[in-house]
């Protein structure tokens, strides 16, 4: 999982925006090189209707063409249980599950290839956390505080114990800080 959070927590402010995300030259040659080990990308819907209202447009393009031309390519798996065939093929290599998310993944996880990543949904986040399928996070932590939004972990059964594994600090202000998940009660 990797996730863009502010120093108190939220994945997208009161209002549902991400428009206080700190991004500049360095965090996009970090994405690059991590891009570089991810087969493909996964995302709630919510997450998935907002990524396809800009990454595939020219306004993604112009403002950082090599991140707009990996994530346009990577494919994708959107978990929905609300979207149906007419509406969820509008980004291109997108596959829908709605179904049987634990067997699925599971599935996925044992097949030969490069890394899986989250990029957004705190409820598909709280899901995969409750059903053992997340390995590794990588939070990025923004040095703005938003006082309210969605928090990244929400709905949390069990308390998660992670090791810290990497951490690294962006000029911009951004820490990107990488977790391996050591266990959690059930």
């Amino acid at each position: 999982m990797s996730m863009m959070v502010s120093l108190d927590e939220f994945i997208e402010d009161a209002d549902k925006n991400i428009d206080w995300h700190i991004w500049d030259d360095e965090m996009s040659k970090y994405m690059l090189r991590f891009f570089d080990k991810v087969d493909r990308i996964l995302l709630g819907r919510v997450t998935y209707q907002m990524m396809t209202n800009f990454w595939p447009t020219s306004l993604a393009d112009a403002e950082d063409p090599a991140i707009a031309e990996r994530m346009n390519s990577i494919p994708k798996i959107v978990f929905s249980k609300t979207l149906d065939n007419a509406t969820w093929a509008d980004w291109g290599n997108v596959t829908l599950v709605k179904n049987n998310i634990k067997e699925e993944m599971t599935a996925i996880k044992h097949q030969p290839g490069k890394d899986l990543v989250i990029f957004g949904g705190a409820n598909l986040a709280a899901s995969f956390f409750h059903e053992g399928l997340i390995d590794e996070l990588q939070i990025i932590v923004n040095p703005v505080v938003l006082g309210s939004g969605t928090p990244l972990f929400q709905r949390l059964k069990n308390p998660l114990k992670l090791d810290l594994i990497k951490s690294k600090s962006m000029a911009c202000g951004n820490v990107i800080l990488n977790y391996k998940l050591v266990s959690s009660k059930r």
